[in-house]
């Protein structure tokens, strides 16, 4: 109430007259939770409140206390109120079902100073509650870590959020927790960017953390992100407080593709105002193209306006000319070599006089399948012919009897 009239007495003469014109908004857009978390909940008091205005809403986890972002109302109290349509649009681009969005619930009222006194006084109570439950955990020796403590208004609930490995059995800690308040308790386990979301404070940029700040589902970063955008590929740089890639590499990803497809692959042919070159790098945001041209080996860079990639089908002049050297060179090789994988025959074998060489004819022949297994047949006769002859200087060694040794 108290900000409400400083508002009114903020506003100008014609303002005012504008504010008093408005009708009270139906249904407003609030955020609740540590979590962040947005509901869209109907309203039926006639006050006018705006944004960042707090409101006491009824939630799916009780009585609480949250932040007004916007209305969905026309002709509402808030000059910056949307569409439903525009909220539901903004949701599915920001994660459809994983967004944490809700009706259900009520805004019931204004928050006073006897709201705020009372919500002061549950988030002294919090290191406390946070340090009991530690040393409870403790004492059943569980594997798990106690992040943070949430207390409602309604004192319906207490909240703690945890991160752990593995499953745990915690019923004997919810047990001794509630017989300690003597309220419900409810466990909730979160991972390691929703551990920075609750406990993070600022980022390398030196804004608040994206995941506190405005972010509500955290998607997956992979490395080829920081890959592309030519970033350093430090841990330690490239980290957020989560210890996971930083999510503001997400952010550019699309952009940095969509550039990316417009600059040439490497080792491709460009045609630049100086001639015609191979592509060695590139650069994605200044759109700068690195080639070697083939008039002068020193590199240049080029914008991207400025070169034509040359088609695959249709090859230049200096791939016209390598390709000619090849087939000189080819020329060049002795024409009495056979070809690779074919028998040689007669007629391929010719002399620098284009006649067929008789020595070379008689190695021919030797050369062709026929030839090649009588070598082989020989070649076991000859193995056999050894061994057989081996086997019977054995034998004959062996009938032999040994001289007699005479004795003087």
């Amino acid at each position: 109430e108290y900000r409400l009239k400083a508002f009114k007495g903020s506003l100008s003469k014609e303002d005012r007259k504008i504010y008093e014109t408005l009708d009270p908004p139906k249904s407003i857009v609030i955020r609740y939770g540590y979590m962040k978390m947005v509901a869209e909940l109907p309203y039926n008091g006639q006050a006018k409140p705006g944004c960042g205005s707090k409101l006491v809403v009824r939630t799916p986890r009780g009585i609480e206390i949250g932040e007004m972002l916007t209305t969905t109302c026309a002709n509402a109290g808030c000059g910056k109120s949307v569409t439903r349509k525009q909220m539901l649009e903004y949701i599915e681009h920001s994660g459809g079902k994983d967004y944490p969005f809700t009706t259900q619930g009520k805004v019931l009222r204004i928050t006073n100073i006897d709201d705020l006194n009372e919500q002061k006084r549950l988030d002294r109570k919090k290191d406390e509650c946070l340090k009991t439950a530690k040393l409870l955990v403790a004492e059943l020796n569980l594997p798990m870590k106690l992040v943070e403590v949430e207390l409602l208004l309604g004192g319906e609930r207490i909240i703690f959020h945890y991160t752990s490995e593995q499953w745990i059995d915690f019923r004997e800690l919810v047990r001794k927790l509630a017989s300690e308040y003597q309220t419900r308790i409810e466990m909730h386990q979160v991972n390691a960017r929703n551990e920075a979301r609750l406990a993070a404070d600022y980022a390398r940029c030196g804004q608040h953390c994206c995941c506190k700040q405005f972010l509500k589902v955290l998607k997956p970063v992979s490395m080829r992100s920081a890959k592309v955008q030519k970033a350093t590929l430090d841990p330690t740089k490239i980290s957020g407080r989560c210890g996971r890639l930083m999510c503001c590499l997400r952010y550019e990803d699309a952009t940095y593709e969509s550039l990316r497809k417009r600059l040439p692959s490497r080792q491709s042919r460009v045609t630049t105002d100086d001639g015609e070159g191979t592509v060695i790098n590139t650069q994605i945001l200044t759109q700068l193209v690195l080639v070697r041209l083939d008039s002068n080996p020193v590199p240049a860079a080029y914008p991207l306006e400025n070169i034509t990639v040359v088609p695959k089908d249709k090859k230049s002049k200096h791939r016209k000319k390598q390709d000619a050297r090849k087939t000189d060179q080819r020329v060049d090789v002795d024409p009495r070599r056979p070809q690779p994988g074919k028998p040689m025959v007669n007629d391929d074998v010719k002399t620098r006089d284009k006649k067929p060489a008789e020595d070379q004819v008689t190695k021919s022949n030797s050369s062709t399948p026929d030839a090649s297994n009588q070598k082989l047949e020989r070649r076991s006769r000859k193995q056999r012919r050894r061994r057989r002859g081996h086997s019977s200087d054995n034998q004959n060694n062996d009938n032999k009897k040994p001289p007699d040794i005479q004795s003087e």
